[in-house]
């Protein structure tokens, strides 16, 4: 049953946390362009800057791209150069994120969905989300599609949080034996069919098996995107296509759901902050 005061709360609230994802952007798209980094808007973000000419109106995340290569780069600057009140979520910098992407999140808010867990302790700011992307091996879409999508899956089942029980045993055994078999599978695709015409995001996060032609990514190009000049994808119609098919069509009122469950853009105010940015 739909809650009244919650609605409300989103709608006033929505605008708010896309201006902080924005200005995140902005400091993604700084560091970038100072260290010769390439990266582009991918996802809802992508289709927001088309169809809307920025964020879609009911949406509240922003998805960039980058060659895993770029990414490693850009995960090596950025710690030194995102301003205080920005957090460079990784693996590594925080643990508890089990998420293979990595996240620019913003320490002065509350973001919530619907995987949290609030018993582990990390970062939980709003965030802007950077996906590796890699070549993909000469494979029809199909086979890619259906290797894809069984990696994302076991991957997913097996490290989201368990509790013991018959199910759970079966659960780590089917899909821990499907991983070995897809991920040997797809690396040896790899090694014998090399140089594809074709990328995507990394296997264990493309459940939909979306295959990419590298001339529909680069060279990139600009778009417009809430007013400001951000990196896109070569072809933004092909890129979209692959990822929506019939991309200008919008969805009815009753899909138009935000991600979140909760979000809070502002915990602390600038003054309470002793003047650093609150953005």
């Amino acid at each position: 049953m739909e809650n009244k005061y919650y609605i409300e709360y989103v709608k006033r609230n929505l605008r708010k946390c896309q201006l902080k994802q924005l200005d995140i952007l902005v400091e993604i798209d700084r560091i970038c362009k100072k260290h010769n980094i390439v990266y582009w808007l991918d996802g809802g973000s992508i289709l927001g800057a088309v169809r809307h000419g920025g964020f879609i109106p009911w949406d509240d995340d922003i998805d960039l791209g980058m060659r895993q290569e770029d990414l490693d780069r850009f995960v090596e600057v950025a710690q030194t150069e995102l301003p205080s009140h920005l957090f460079l979520q990784t693996k590594d910098s925080d643990p508890g994120q089990k998420e293979p992407i990595v996240k620019i999140r913003d320490l002065n808010s509350l973001y919530i969905e619907d995987t949290d867990v609030f018993s582990v302790d990390y970062q939980k700011g709003l965030f802007v989300d950077i996906f590796p992307f890699v070549d993909y091996p000469k494979v029809s879409r199909g086979l890619a599609h259906d290797i894809l999508k069984g990696l994302s899956v076991s991957h997913s089942i097996l490290h989201r949080q368990h509790y013991y029980s018959w199910k759970s045993f079966a659960e780590f055994f089917y899909f821990g034996m499907k991983n070995v078999v897809l991920n040997s599978l797809w690396k040896i695709l790899s090694c014998v069919m090399p140089d594809s015409d074709y990328m995507g995001n990394i296997p264990i996060n493309n459940g939909y098996g979306i295959m990419h032609r590298k001339d529909s990514v680069f060279p990139v190009s600009d778009i417009q995107f809430e007013g400001m000049s951000f990196s896109a994808p070569s072809n933004p119609d092909a890129y979209l296509k692959d990822l929506y098919r019939n991309y200008m069509d919008v969805p009815p009122p009753e899909k138009r759901r935000i991600h979140a469950i909760f979000v809070a853009p502002q915990l602390l105010s600038e003054s309470e902050c002793g003047g650093e940015s609150d953005k």
